[in-house]
């Protein structure tokens, strides 16, 4: 079978939402047959800046969660400091655009960042395939937003924020891109799948997920959910080995990295997250209730708002609810087996209607997309390399005085 092209996605390694779902939207366009190539926006970067971005994002979730808090609301409300940002990334976009092969038919995003950085080589012209993002959240942040994106890809329930920023945006509903592993019945049952992390058999279970790097109060939540009486804490730290460590050491059933989170997902009888992200939608895929719990600043709190108004999840506000929520998620007979159809129309299943596959959209945009090309792009690789040396012998006549 002849391939239908090269497609780009585009990610970040901060955290594991962005990566996850790139991966599987990778997974499912190689199964329609296209070559694909993922691209980490951080290796963009020089490589201090790339280590020091991703150090002070998780730097400021642990020790300054209000400055992120404060962040994200001034991002929110004002659109220059979306444009200060984009003018920050400037100087890299010519290296973005030499990592997108010439035979390249369409560019994915799932980093709000990339946009920021593809979004205006696509309205100058500089790249002439599609630029389509997935949008990793409920909530579509201005970050995301970016002149020339062709489309945005959206779950349902998702909310523009602010609603007049939607104005002018293509932006198209979806199936998440959760792993068809946690919406489909597997078949490992409850008990093996309890045996198999040994879990105990018969006790009412609380998994608690805090993202990649186990972000929040994590040590409060657990005692929180621990002392309710109703449920027993199952936690995952993430690759956090400093709380992964504290953790083991006053508690049970604490574990690192979990490969096989469906597996364990089925194991257990409610979860319980503060960030409202990709665990969040595997968990609602699989059926299993999910309750929203000291939500981290920024996108943890906008992402709760919207899941518990749309009746998604409940966000509980403090301990002295918890007890009553959890026990009505977990009591009376066990919850229906994980993986069992639900009425919301967000689960993963590619089949049921293939039209709302990311990665569907995708394939059409790449089949009506000419490539990159290669003449094109050697055209501009001279134009700027031209650029470049005009450049320097500027800058050397101006040293010498030959410029006034």
């Amino acid at each position: 079978m002849e391939c239908p092209g090269r497609i780009v996605v585009v990610s970040a390694d901060v955290g594991a939402g962005h990566d996850t779902a790139a991966a599987e939207l990778t997974r499912r366009l190689r199964g329609r047959g296209f070559v694909v190539d993922r691209l980490n926006l951080l290796d963009v970067l020089p490589r201090p800046v790339h280590w020091a971005f991703k150090e002070a994002y998780r730097g400021i979730l642990r020790w300054l969660p209000w400055g992120y808090d404060m962040l994200f609301g001034l991002t929110s409300r004002s659109r220059l400091s979306v444009s200060v940002l984009r003018t920050l990334l400037r100087p890299v976009r010519r290296q973005m655009r030499r990592s997108i092969p010439p035979d390249t038919r369409a560019v994915v995003t799932t980093y709000p960042f990339a946009n920021q950085l593809l979004g205006p080589l696509r309205r100058q012209g500089r790249l002439a395939v599609p630029v389509i993002t997935y949008v990793t959240d409920f909530v579509v942040h201005p970050t995301w937003l970016a002149p020339g994106v062709d489309v945005y890809c959206a779950i349902r329930h998702a909310e523009v924020q602010p609603a007049g920023a939607a104005d002018g945006i293509d932006v198209t509903v979806v199936q998440p891109l959760v792993s068809r592993a946690f919406a489909y019945p597997a078949d490992t049952d409850r008990r093996h799948a309890r045996r198999s992390f040994g879990l105990p058999p018969e006790d009412r279970l609380a998994l608690i997920v805090a993202g990649a790097w186990g972000a929040g109060d994590v040590e409060r939540t657990v005692a929180e959910v621990r002392g309710t009486g109703c449920v027993r804490p199952v936690v995952v730290c993430g690759r956090n080995e400093e709380l992964h460590q504290r953790m083991r050491a006053h508690h049970e059933h604490v574990f690192g990295w979990v490969d096989d989170m469906p597996t364990l997902m089925r194991a257990v009888d409610v979860v319980v997250e503060n960030a409202g992200g990709l665990t969040c939608q595997e968990a609602l895929a699989c059926g299993v209730p999910v309750v929203t719990y000291r939500p981290i600043p920024g996108h943890g709190r906008a992402n709760a708002s919207i899941l518990a108004r749309t009746g998604l999840t409940r966000w509980v506000s403090g301990p002295d609810q918890l007890g009553s929520v959890l026990a009505a998620l977990v009591g009376g007979d066990r919850p229906a087996p994980a993986g069992a159809p639900v009425d919301d129309p967000l689960l993963t299943a590619e089949t049921a209607e293939p039209k709302a596959d990311p990665a569907h959209l995708v394939a059409e945009a790449a089949g009506h997309a000419g490539s990159a090309g290669a003449e094109e792009r050697n055209r501009r690789a001279l134009v700027d390399s031209v650029g470049d040396a005009v450049a320097v012998v500027a800058a050397l006549l101006q040293s010498s005085g030959g410029l006034r």
